[in-house]
C-alpha cells in the first residue's frame, strides 16, 4: 500500500481535458519536492509514492502528490538536530 497514492483514472483523465493536470518525470518531481533524483527513487522504493505512468523512456508522476509527499517529510524530526544516533556531540574531558 502506497503512503500517498495518485488521484484515480476519471480525475486525471477530466484534469487533462481542463488542462490543469500536473504531470511530470523524475527530474520534474524533484525539483517539485525541492529533493535530489534519488530521493524519488528511494520514496518509490519505500512505498512513499509511486509513478503515475511507468515507461521505457521513464516514469512520470502526479506533481501534487510528489508536492504532498514531501510536506509530510520524515516521521521523525530530532529536538536537536546536532544530535546524532550516539547523542550530542561534546567533548569529555581528558
Amino acid at each position: 500500500m502506497v503512503t500517498f497514492p495518485n488521484p484515480d483514472g476519471i480525475e486525471i483523465h477530466f484534469a487533462q481535458l481542463d488542462g490543469r493536470i500536473e504531470i511530470g518525470d523524475l527530474w520534474q518531481a524533484a525539483r517539485a519536492a525541492k529533493v535530489k533524483p534519488g530521493t524519488i527513487r528511494v520514496w518509490m522504493t519505500r512505498g512513499k509514492i509511486e509513478p503515475l505512468v511507468r515507461g521505457e523512456a521513464g516514469d512520470l508522476f502526479h506533481l501534487p502528490t510528489i508536492k504532498k509527499a514531501a510536506a509530510a517529510r520524515s516521521k521523525y524530526t530530532p529536538t536537536n538536530p546536532a544530535a546524532n544516533s550516539r547523542g550530542p556531540h561534546a567533548r569529555q574531558a581528558a
